[in-house]
């Protein structure tokens, strides 16, 4: 049976379908939120419980502001392909979450991952071409609860690499020996404990870019062209953070609580500054290389014919 057929004979089908097309982004983005329910909940125990810093409410936050100064400019028709995504992705969290027959159940973490995922493609379908889609996935990303289990999982590995790194920094003015995650300088103990590892740092420091390159209007190649540039400079503010308090201390000058969260927050204010430059800063246009010149050759210039013999 043709299209134009079935239209003619059951024109309600084709009206129910016109209809569905055109539903408003926000009546989407309400259901698949309401069937997402159950990892909000999450979300929201695991922050009222205390056992996470609640860093993801500033992304979530940034994604409201996003889609309410859009709001105008949403697709009447969303992106099919996106949608299919938004659509798969919220049956696989909803799914996984408790696990079912032969599956098995997913931890919350993860079942939360996809859920935030889904949800961000379900918004992307509806946001207009021109914003970059990884941006929005990674502020959904950083709106879980997860720097606690950054710190469980990546925290070491991260006071490891500071601290050789602060060692080889400050070999020229003491004498510095690592020993796991601490430094002995010049005889004294140092610690480099686990705010020393620097997850806040690296999660401000991705939030900024995803904000910054939705601000900019980057598009997806270039957000993650500047992405390395991002981490070295996260890596590089802690170990600078590090270096410092650690020199004070082995000097036996240990700065007092007040100056060390204040030198802490101005490196981050600078690293957290150089990622905005770096995010916002517009490519370089690409110089346009001159055709070489071959002697005896005519060529034209603005409908002028040019000999270039010598």
């Amino acid at each position: 049976m043709s299209l134009a057929v079935l239209a003619s004979t059951h024109p309600r089908v084709f009206d129910r379908g016109i209809q569905l097309d055109r539903a408003p982004a926000s009546g989407w983005l309400a259901l698949q939120a309401a069937a997402l329910m159950p990892t909000w909940l999450w979300m929201a125990t695991r922050l009222g419980d205390g056992s996470d810093d609640p860093l993801g409410l500033l992304a979530l936050a940034a994604l409201a502001v996003l889609a309410w100064s859009l709001r105008r400019d949403l697709r009447p028709a969303p992106r099919l392909g996106w949608l299919a995504c938004a659509t798969g992705g919220t049956l696989a969290a909803t799914v996984l979450r408790t696990g079912a027959g032969a599956l098995p159940a997913l931890p919350p973490l993860a079942a939360g991952l996809l859920a935030v995922l889904a949800l961000a493609c379900g918004l992307i379908a509806f946001l207009p071409r021109r914003i970059a889609a990884l941006p929005v996935a990674g502020l959904s990303v950083l709106a879980l609860p997860l720097l606690s289990s950054l710190q469980f999982y990546a925290g070491y590995p991260l006071r490891i690499v500071t601290a050789e790194a602060s060692r080889w920094l400050l070999a020229p003015l003491f004498d510095v020996a690592r020993e796991g995650s601490s430094l002995v300088v010049d005889g004294h103990l140092v610690i480099v404990d686990a705010p020393c590892s620097g997850v806040q740092m690296v999660w401000l420091g991705y939030f900024t870019a995803c904000v910054v390159a939705l601000w900019a209007r980057r598009d997806d190649r270039g957000f993650l062209a500047r992405l390395p540039a991002v981490g070295l400079l996260v890596m590089a503010g802690n170990i600078v953070r590090n270096s410092l308090l650690i020199g004070f201390e082995g000097a036996g000058h240990a700065l007092a609580p007040a100056l060390h969260e204040a030198l802490g927050l101005a490196l981050l204010a600078l690293v957290c500054a150089g990622i905005a430059w770096v995010m916002a800063r517009a490519p370089k246009p690409r110089e346009h290389r001159l055709a070489p010149t071959i002697p005896g050759l005519i060529t034209t210039d603005g409908g002028r014919r040019v000999d270039t013999a010598l």
